[in-house]
């Protein structure tokens, strides 16, 4: 890194790679996941190894994934560049509790719930997932995690975070100062990379969902 960033980022306190674990075979078929331990596909392992070597010569202090396999999975990946950071695992990055609808089709879901599907794309902040967590409940977990985590160390370092799609937007929400209910505007493609700085209790985003890796490294692939 070259000395002018490295004297940006002390300024502007922590910086957090966030990244979203790569696909599954439940992306794929357009499957709800959220708990369920989904590991990754051959193509989620390509993109995986793919952001791993955009962030290969990156600074990591630490590297702080999601429990869940498809998430520790893409996090090892990243990891191999970087043998002597640390890897935690952290529940409050797990994917948003999706309770009743945890393994369901999304076709058959918007068929079957059509009430409660008319209200998620109305108003999604604080519906609650039956049985589960809302948007608004995986924001305050996720946002206390990373509050908690980056008081751990000096202003200016570098921390990874692999997690999920709902609880990335729900960060990223806060740190672009969009409602909940906005969340759609926010995408989260698998294997997206976002930049995001914490100072303080502040957080706030420089890059969102960039894939420009996964074209870049399309042509390098890995044995299953």
């Amino acid at each position: 890194m070259e000395k002018g960033a490295e004297k940006s980022t002390q300024i502007l306190g922590t910086r957090i790679f966030l990244t979203r674990h790569g696909e599954t075979h439940w992306n794929q078929t357009h499957r709800f996941q959220g708990r369920m331990d989904v590991p990754l596909n051959q193509e989620g392992k390509n993109q995986a190894r793919a952001l791993a070597l955009t962030l290969k010569d990156e600074p990591l202090i630490a590297i702080y994934s999601s429990p869940l396999v498809r998430a520790v999975e893409t996090a090892h990946f990243i990891k191999e560049f970087h043998p002597t950071t640390p890897l935690f695992e952290e529940e409050g990055l797990t994917e948003m509790d999706l309770g009743e609808f945890d393994g369901m089709e999304a076709a058959y879901w918007s068929a079957h719930y059509q009430d409660f599907f008319k209200t998620w794309r109305s108003t999604p902040g604080c519906l609650k997932m039956p049985g589960g967590e809302s948007l608004q409940e995986v924001q305050i977990r996720a946002i206390d995690s990373l509050k908690r985590i980056t008081k751990l160390y000096p202003s200016g370092s570098t921390l990874l975070f692999c997690s999920h799609n709902f609880v990335n937007r729900a960060l990223l929400c806060e740190a672009m100062g969009f409602p909940l209910d906005r969340f759609r505007d926010v995408q989260q493609d698998t294997a997206a990379l976002n930049i995001l700085y914490m100072q303080e209790e502040r957080l706030w985003a420089e890059l969102v969902n960039d894939l420009s890796h996964l074209k870049k490294y399309k042509s390098i692939s890995i044995q299953a």
